[in-house]
């Protein structure tokens, strides 16, 4: 089986996010950029997947321009076999990151597509719902178990009520959870030799999708801050600060 892996280039979790002067965005001009933590389980559970013989090759595909390139650099030292960089400049909204994953799909054939429940740049948590929705394949979404069983798959869910398990038919478009597996850590050798693995670059334009965006961001704004707290000397202090200031009990 092939095992396509859906990859974004994220600003990376523990910087600070700044947002532009001019209120357009985040400001991502010499920020420390990084693959998306829930990608990364994706791409670890392939690869779990492949080492128990249920998985011959693994693709890792990105949609981005400038440096898209060094995330899947980072796939490939990982374990992936090749990477796919679908090159734009454009920001592109969820249903057209879908459009061209589809196109990707068409073209390579994979048996099943792991993608990270969501990104966390724009928790839009929308791309892998509508992949399965253009392709007409099963999904399961949010995962935090995985198990092949022939021509379909169990798959445990997290739901509001607690855990749901549910089973699938292959092929499927899967997103997963940060609890699903612990991504591996990438030595100096690995990374050497991802240099020398695979990577096709397809120009957006060249696939002939209609990708515009139907959103238009008007302002982006920081949060306001948050007031410093305080430290009460009693059960009694804090039941009345509750009921008379915050006014939530």
């Amino acid at each position: 089986m092939k095992i396509l892996v859906c990859v974004k280039r994220v600003l990376d979790p523990q910087v600070k996010a700044r947002v532009k002067a001019d209120g357009s965005g985040v400001d991502l001009a010499n920020a420390k950029m990084t693959m998306n933590p829930f990608d990364e389980n994706a791409l670890e559970e392939a690869l779990r997947l492949r080492e128990a013989g249920l998985a011959e090759e693994i693709i890792v595909v990105s949609v981005g321009g400038g440096k898209t390139d060094e995330t899947l650099r980072h796939g490939l030292a990982m374990g992936a076999d090749r990477a796919i960089q679908i090159v734009t400049d454009e920001t592109l909204e969820p249903l057209a990151i879908a459009k061209v994953l589809k196109a990707i799909v068409d073209q390579e054939k994979p048996g099943l597509v792991l993608a990270g429940k969501q990104a966390i740049d724009d928790d839009s948590n929308q791309t892998a719902q509508m992949l399965s929705a253009l392709l007409g394949w099963s999904q399961s979404t949010f995962i935090s178990d995985f198990k092949l069983d022939g021509d379909s798959a169990i798959t445990i869910r997290e739901v509001d009520a607690g855990l749901e398990t549910i089973k699938i038919k292959m092929p499927a478009v899967i997103s997963v959870d940060l609890r699903l597996n612990e991504p591996r850590y990438v030595k100096l050798p690995d990374v050497m030799k991802a240099k020398r693995k695979p990577m096709d670059k397809i120009e957006l334009d060249s696939l002939g999708l209609d990708t515009a965006n139907r959103m238009t961001t008007l302002q982006v704004d920081e949060p306001e801050g948050r007031a410093a707290g305080i430290i009460v000397s009693s059960v009694a202090e804090l039941v009345d600060k509750l009921r008379n200031e915050a006014k939530v009990i």
